[in-house]
């Protein structure tokens, strides 16, 4: 028992030990230092940018980002500089405060529905294995941890990377559907570990005390390392066909188990999902660039009302005819320092250059944007009930915007929806005809009739040998009279669909409603 806990190899710092939690047993919780398995992360995840304590922090940070914010800061804080001030500094604050809060606002509320889908995702449940209970019980995503039993039914999503140990299928196959990962939705197969012996021949949670060796949490998807050591000394080896990535949706497989590797944000998913960044659409980039210029602009405004004033002031050879002298003593005055002082005191005056509520109309925009893209009905799914949604306001603008597409396939592009039009068979074209309803063959008037259909129908085109039993229903059905001529063209029209059922990925989906339930004893 001594080799099982150990917390990690010693000879191979690549590879972490992964321990089933019903070894440790139920008086050792996972967090306990005490735990082998107690350094991995829970299956908790989060992916908001802001707590309570560092948004105001990081969100004025952000916004920083805004080349006109740190304008309009400079310009606030010039206004409170005795010899510069040109108007109330408490009052042009205010503008300046108005828009950050308009802003941040906005982020807040981003933020706020991230947490609100973290917490939903957390609050997912699976059947994990209780040690305490000896069976599975219900439990919640964010309760699961890496050494943990999970049983999984057929089209429920994976909550973690999980080790593929036992599957309902006969060759110990599971097939997965991959579409939150890489976008397809074909469907692929995994396999159980083979190698593995448990008493008696038939898998059981608690027969499996073997420790995991297997490789740190990365991002590649494809690829997977590691082995199980058994009593015996001898290691089977481990590989991505035996690991079932978080997200990831089982289908066509009554049910599977296995023990989980990866947990949270260690799992492949969430390590290709990287930490959420503010993300500036093309358009805020472009004001960005125009509100430079427009303080280049300023600069030379200012620079040239300030000579303009030096050169006035120095005209005046006698001091106390000055107009405005902004000293409490005359020895201060010098038109070469007034001129430096006129220059920021212009800067306030010609703020305006930059409109202060130049970004909030944005904003104010966006959000009618997201309001409408939202409620609109051509963008509404009917078959699953569901309409577009904005996970990002501040890229709204970007939509429509993309200029060209790079594809490796056309079923990003088409649903991988197909459907068939023709074929040729022999030379023969075989076009998809129409379907019909038994009603329009019902009534003896119609103008609809067999005999028409017949003649442009691929049943009389092909001029095959059906099957006894299904020549006598066409007949007494239809009243349709199925040739025997052309038998050599029967046999390569029966072949070509021979090769069609041999050579295909067509995988037959049976409904199946798993028979364990959250409270039934399983061993």
């Amino acid at each position: 028992m001594g080799n099982i806990f150990n917390k990690s190899n010693k000879s191979g710092p690549r590879f972490r030990t992964v321990v089933p939690n019903h070894v440790v047993g139920p008086d050792i919780p996972v967090k306990n230092k005490n735990h082998p398995n107690c350094d991995y992360r829970s299956n908790r995840i989060k992916t908001t940018k802001y707590s309570a304590l560092t948004f105001l922090p990081k969100n004025l940070f952000e916004q920083f980002h805004r080349f006109a914010n740190l304008y309009f800061i400079l310009v606030v804080a010039l206004n409170w500089v005795p010899q510069v001030q040109a108007f109330g500094k408490e009052i042009a604050m205010i503008p300046v405060i108005f828009v950050l809060a308009v802003t941040a606002v906005k982020d807040a509320f981003e933020d706020f529905r991230r947490y609100k889908s973290d917490r939903k995702i957390n609050h997912h449940t699976c059947r994990r294995y209780s040690s305490a209970d000896g069976r599975y019980v219900k439990s919640e995503w964010m309760d699961v941890h890496a050494g943990d039993f999970v049983h999984l039914a057929c089209d429920e999503i994976i909550p973690a990377d999980i080790l593929l140990l036992h599957s309902s299928d006969p060759l110990g196959i599971c097939h997965l559907e991959t579409s939150n990962l890489d976008g397809e939705t074909n469907l692929k197969q995994r396999q159980i570990v083979h190698g593995l012996k448990y008493e008696g021949s038939k898998f059981a949670v608690s027969k499996f005390k073997y420790s995991v060796e297997c490789e740190l949490p990365n991002a590649e998807i494809y690829k997977f390392n590691g082995y199980i050591k058994l009593e015996t000394g001898e290691k089977v080896s481990l590989n991505k066909d035996n690991l079932l990535l978080r997200g990831c949706t089982i289908k066509n497989t009554d049910f599977v188990e296995g023990i989980v590797l990866y947990a949270g944000h260690e799992t492949k998913a969430m390590l290709n999902n990287r930490n959420p960044r503010y993300k500036r659409s093309k358009l805020e980039r472009r004001i960005n660039r125009d509100v430079i210029y427009c303080v280049i602009l300023l600069l030379f405004l200012c620079l040239f009302c300030a000579i303009a004033s030096g050169i006035w002031l120095s005209n005046f050879e006698d001091s106390t005819v000055v107009l405005f002298i902004p000293f409490e003593s005359l020895e201060w005055y010098n038109p070469y320092f007034q001129a430096f002082v006129v220059f920021f005191t212009y800067i306030i005056i010609f703020q305006t250059v930059i409109p202060l509520p130049l970004y909030v109309s944005v904003e104010i925009v966006k959000l009618g944007q997201v309001y409408f893209i939202n409620n609109d009905i051509e963008l509404y799914y009917e078959p699953i009930d569901k309409r577009i949604e904005c996970r990002a306001l501040n890229i709204t603008e970007d939509l429509g915007q993309i200029e060209y597409i790079f594809s490796d396939k056309t079923g990003t592009l088409t649903e991988n929806q197909m459907e068939f039009k023709t074929c040729t068979i022999g030379g023969t074209d075989y076009p998809h005809t129409p379907e019909y309803d038994e009603d329009d063959f019902s009534d003896t008037g119609s103008r609809y009739s067999l005999a028409n259909i017949s003649r442009t129908s691929s049943i009389q085109a092909m001029d095959i040998h059906l099957e006894p039993g299904i020549t006598n229903a066409l007949t007494s059905r239809w009243g349709l009279h199925v040739s025997g001529a052309a038998r050599n063209h029967s046999k390569t029209v029966q072949e070509f669909f021979l090769n069609i059922v041999m050579c295909n990925t067509v995988i037959v989906t049976n409904r199946h409603v798993d028979t364990v339930s959250h409270d039934s004893h399983c061993p």
